[in-house]
């Protein structure tokens, strides 16, 4: 990022140029209590007193550590050719096709990219990426709300707390019912769910693997909710689908999810990936940009923006979307990632994931204190409970160089001392092992 300063004399003719004397004056309509704290500034500094200032706070951050933290997004590895494809200045610098017949490049790159998740998710149709997992979960609450003309969603308390917190804000100002289901030994409680199903219901939502790391095969609830009329929603980890059956194969009507794990760095929260798939017939309630492929008057192979859903595209009250682009160098990075594993390396991958982690709980469980949950199969992220306070064991283990996994108490009253562990295909033998003799010595 090039340091470029305002001097005195700049601001001055930027003010006298809109007819206002001083900062002040400019913002003088704002109450006082309201003005940003952040213009009380100190003193301007030369680029190299910046640097030494900034990097004295990044040696704040802890370095070094042996990350076994998952909660939705996770440390994979990420090949080289990710970053050297995706930087390449044909893609940097023109990343949104404003004027998509003059960006065929970009809209075949975005179609490739659709069509991977197609295979990844099972289902019909991808848009072109949505902002994060948590909007595209929202998006396809409000596909289900239109496609269906009913007002009431049953919502599986297993979803991650901040997609059901973005989904509840998002929808704040609309006539929703909302229903939240808990779960019961970590999977879905069908027994309770039924209670809720009825011909007013819009949507039922899903997380699998969900926050627990359970896994669980929803085809019986996915048949009960079509029965009455119903969209089957679910929000999956992208990496499970090269082990785990897949929501095309359970009948899911729509699928979302975080793509930070398809070759996007962890980055301290973004910017990530969201993405969306649906059955065709949901096509025209879907949000954002879809990418087609046609032919032009030549016979020649082109792209296009088959459908564009935003209000400055569209009448408004037709709008499905007010999304203003999709994370085309993200969704770039998640193709990438996908076309260079290819199906086998993808399958490969998942399997790491899961094995490295049975592993992990094996060894976890033979430690006096910690009792792994066994009462549902998981993928690469599970549930242990301590004999301490899950808070007070990850400051202790930070301290002997390991993030040791999300306390589930932050998210889930009465579970103080549940820890959610997550293992990828980055952590090896011995780093397991360092971390549980680590854990044992804490306990």
């Amino acid at each position: 990022m090039s340091y470029i300063p305002h001097t005195p004399e700049d601001i001055q003719q930027m003010l006298s140029t809109i007819g206002v004397k001083s900062i002040d004056e400019l913002f003088k309509d704002i109450p006082a209590a309201l003005n940003p704290k952040s213009f009380n500034l100190p003193a301007s500094k030369s680029e190299y007193q910046v640097t030494q200032i900034l990097q004295k706070l990044s040696a704040k951050n802890a370095t070094g550590l042996v990350n076994f933290v998952g909660a939705g997004f996770y440390d994979h590895f990420i090949p080289a050719a990710v970053d050297a494809l995706t930087s390449r200045s044909e893609f940097y610098t023109a990343y949104t096709p404003y004027q998509p017949e003059c960006s065929q490049g970009w809209l075949q790159a975005i179609y490739e990219y659709q069509s991977l998740i197609c295979e990844l998710t099972g289902l019909d149709v991808s848009n072109a990426s949505l902002y994060d997992g948590g909007t595209a979960l929202f998006e396809s609450a409000m596909m289900a709300l239109r496609h269906t003309g009913r007002n009431k969603i049953i919502l599986d308390s297993g979803v991650n707390l901040i997609y059901r917190t973005m989904l509840y804000t998002y929808t704040s100002n609309l006539a929703i019912e909302f229903v939240e289901i808990p779960v019961a030994h970590g999977q879905s409680c069908r027994e309770e769910l039924f209670k809720y199903l009825d011909d007013k219901t819009a949507a039922v939502i899903f997380q699998n693997p969900n926050f627990f790391g359970a896994v669980d095969d929803y085809s019986d609830i996915v048949e009960r909710v079509h029965k009455c009329g119903a969209l089957a929603i679910v929000s999956v980890y992208p990496v499970s689908l090269g082990m785990l059956k897949i929501p095309g194969e359970m009948g899911f009507d729509i699928a979302t999810g975080e793509g930070q794990s398809l070759g996007i760095p962890l980055l301290f929260g973004g910017p990530y990936l969201g993405f969306m798939a649906a059955r065709s017939q949901l096509v025209r309630q879907m949000p954002g940009r879809i990418v087609g492929a046609t032919v032009d008057s030549d016979g020649k192979r082109g792209f296009v923006l088959t459908l564009q859903t935003r209000e400055q595209h569209i009448r408004r009250q037709k709008a499905t979307s007010n999304i203003c682009s999709n994370e085309a160098l993200c969704a770039l990075r998640a193709a990438v990632f996908m076309s260079l594993l290819g199906r086998e390396g993808f399958k490969e991958l998942a399997e790491h994931n899961y094995q490295k982690a049975e592993f992990a709980k094996e060894t976890l469980s033979r430690i006096n204190g910690v009792q792994v949950k066994r009462s549902s199969l998981t993928f690469n992220e599970f549930t242990v409970g301590l004999s301490r306070h899950a808070g007070e064991v990850v400051h202790r283990m930070i301290e002997k160089g390991f993030a040791c996994g999300f306390p589930l108490g932050r998210f889930y009253k009465g579970m103080d001392n549940y820890l959610l562990v997550a293992v990828t295909e980055k952590r090896t033998k011995e780093e397991i092992c360092r971390l549980a003799d680590s854990l044992e010595a804490v306990l």
